[in-house]
């Protein structure tokens, strides 16, 4: 706690009117957007790598924009840090009525679909929809994830992952049939609709679907480069070489690995 008062105590005086620092004072809440959603995906790249030395330094990045944030909205009169900690708080006990309260709940799917049907709950005096609430700034596979967990949690769903494979089959097909028929708009619809089943189905195998496709991203990168450096070490051009040529390569590269 004496340390995270620490940085509040910096950060004040980062952005004091009189002698803080030049930069610090001039940023707002948006122009620190760009910076701080860089650092949320530099966290998220050492959990990934499992790098705890470079997991504990981006985080303290991150606490470091929650703080200016915090710090900036103070200053318009806005909230507190005080009031930010009180609401998180007040939140969290809300929506943990099985350990802060008497209700009775044994596995993490029931806590997560109670957690997405409290939070409804408050905020239907705002009518808003059960989806909403998603931020769409976030990677699109992100954004479907969590809207078909929230419509999950009104019973939108299907219990088992046999339908979606069959929903996969079907949105491949009305694909391939878009596909003949060369309409631009028609593939563009029909492969939005299989890249959101295919999220379905990572979500109903409690497969990551975005650290999935990173995988795959990593896997490509790797074997690519080791397909170019085959080239190079006898001495011939990839840019000439046949499809058929390097998927030769490509092949024996995957046994390799």
């Amino acid at each position: 706690m004496e340390n995270f008062i620490e940085l509040i105590n910096i950060v004040n005086k980062l952005r004091d009117p009189e002698n803080g620092c030049p930069w610090d004072l001039k940023q707002t809440s948006k122009s620190l957007v760009p910076n701080m959603i860089e650092e949320l995906y530099e966290v998220v790249e050492a959990i990934e790598n499992n790098d705890s030395d470079h997991l504990k330094e981006e985080l303290g990045d991150l606490l470091l924009h929650i703080t200016m944030q915090v710090r900036i909205a103070n200053e318009q009169g806005q909230f507190t840090y005080a009031e930010v900690l009180q609401s998180i708080s007040e939140k969290l006990i809300r929506r943990h009525p099985h350990i802060f309260g008497d209700t009775e709940m044994t596995d993490a799917a029931t806590v997560k679909l109670n957690w997405e049907r409290l939070k409804k709950k408050e905020k239907e005096k705002k009518d808003r929809s059960i989806i909403d609430g998603i931020p769409m700034s976030m990677p699109a596979l992100i954004i479907a994830w969590r809207m078909q967990e929230k419509a999950a949690s009104a019973g939108f769903d299907w219990s088992e992952p046999e339908p979606v494979f069959d929903k996969i089959r079907e949105e491949t097909e009305e694909l391939v049939e878009a596909v003949k028929l060369k309409d631009k708009d028609d593939i563009e619809d029909e492969i939005g609709d299989l890249l959101f089943s295919v999220v379905n189905l990572s979500r109903k195998l409690n497969i990551d679907s975005e650290f999935a496709l990173k995988k795959s991203i990593a896997k490509f990168e790797k074997r690519f480069k080791l397909l170019e450096k085959h080239y190079k070490e006898n001495n011939l051009d990839i840019y000439e070489a046949s499809l058929e040529q390097m998927d030769e390569v490509w092949e024996k590269i995957k046994k390799r690995q």
